[in-house]
């Protein structure tokens, strides 16, 4: 069977299952997406996430495969937002103009040793990724950042906004004629998905259902991350600034429409409640820290998700015959999928294979 001739069906329609869908549509597969709640208004950690790209920040606290994954996802990113607009029409925010790590004066260490952690990490492969920045580097990068004296600029970095990512996939999707199977919650098995309308039988199923595979995914588990978005005209940053603190990583995104996406927590926990009022005290009052302006700020939305993470915090890929399962992404998800989705395809070429030569024999 030639590779263009599946049929795939995929569960789940957050980050992974649109991207998947859309990759593998635009090859000639022929896809069938589920989605157990609506895809108009999709839910999970993809919805609730700032959209930050950046394997090097991320190195501080994790592994070196997640780095070297998100490298190989900026090589990604680029190329196929501008196809996905130049397929919709769509515009998509995608901006690699890097990233800023501060720190306030009396945590200096902080920022000391996320420099020299990162320069240990990297070693050789440096390259100049980090650059130590004065008050006027700094006020050349960012003017508003004049409280503070120091701080580190991760040039490589990206973001993208999800708000417009998302709904720009779901139009690539119906303009490839994927089909399209919200609100049907659906199990996965090697070669068939079982849902209330009964068991649908396909050559492979991507089960890319986060914590829905809970089930299936040995140690998966629920991490729980809050976020707010605010409004004011009186800030206007020019890119996503870390601000490093001993008990937390608060990071700020700007967006358009003079909004600016801020978070931090990671909570270990399933809880889908609101934004608790010690996060909104803590995220506030560190926002305020950055610059006063943000005092006036209009708290225009907060946002609670539950990331799906492994026991290591590692992505998984598994496959057996007639089933793929992608998950574990944690919070990491802009920063991992287009390199997963790589992973994913690898793994059905090899599928691909093990049909053809099962026919031939």
């Amino acid at each position: 069977m030639a590779q263009a001739e599946l049929n795939i069906a995929i569960a789940g329609a957050g980050l992974m299952g649109r991207l998947l869908a859309w990759r593998l549509s635009e090859k000639g597969h022929r896809i069938t997406l589920f989605e157990s709640g609506s895809l108009e208004t999709p839910g999970g950690a993809c919805h609730a996430a700032a959209g930050m790209i950046s394997p090097l920040s991320e190195l501080f606290n994790c592994p070196l495969p997640i780095y070297e994954l998100g490298m190989q996802s900026l090589q990604h990113w680029p190329h196929w937002v501008k196809q996905l607009e130049h397929q919709t029409g769509s515009q998509v925010d995608y901006r690699q103009s890097g990233s800023i790590l501060i720190a306030h004066p009396q945590d200096r260490n902080e920022l000391l040793q996320f420099q020299q952690e990162l320069s240990a990490k990297l070693g050789r492969e440096n390259g100049g990724q980090l650059q130590w920045l004065d008050n006027s580097g700094l006020r050349n990068l960012e003017p508003e950042l004049e409280r503070f004296d120091q701080g580190l600029f991760l040039a490589s970095e990206a973001d993208i906004d999800n708000r417009e990512l998302l709904p720009a996939l779901l139009q690539a999707l119906k303009q490839d004629h994927v089909q399209l199977r919200e609100n049907t919650p659906a199990e996965c098995c090697p070669g068939k998905i079982e849902s209330a309308g009964g068991t649908e039988s396909f050559d492979l199923v991507i089960d890319t259902r986060g914590l829905g595979a809970r089930n299936q995914v040995q140690g998966l588990r629920g991490v729980r991350g809050e976020v707010m978005v605010v409004e004011t005209p009186e800030v206007q940053l020019q890119r996503p600034v870390r601000l490093l603190h001993p008990r937390y990583q608060l990071y700020v995104v700007p967006r358009a429409n003079n909004r600016t996406v801020i978070g931090a927590t990671e909570i270990e926990s399933d809880d889908l409640s609101p934004i608790s009022l010690r996060s909104t005290m803590e995220l506030s009052s560190a926002l305020y820290s950055i610059h006063p302006a943000f005092a006036e700020a209009r708290v225009i939305e907060t946002r609670v998700n539950c990331r799906p993470a492994t026991m290591d915090n590692l992505p998984v890929v598994e496959s057996e015959p007639g089933l793929i399962r992608v998950n574990g992404l944690f919070r990491h998800g802009y920063l991992l999928a287009p390199a997963l989705v790589q992973k994913a395809e690898s793994e059905i070429g090899k599928q691909t294979q093990t049909l053809a030569t099962a026919q031939v024999t």
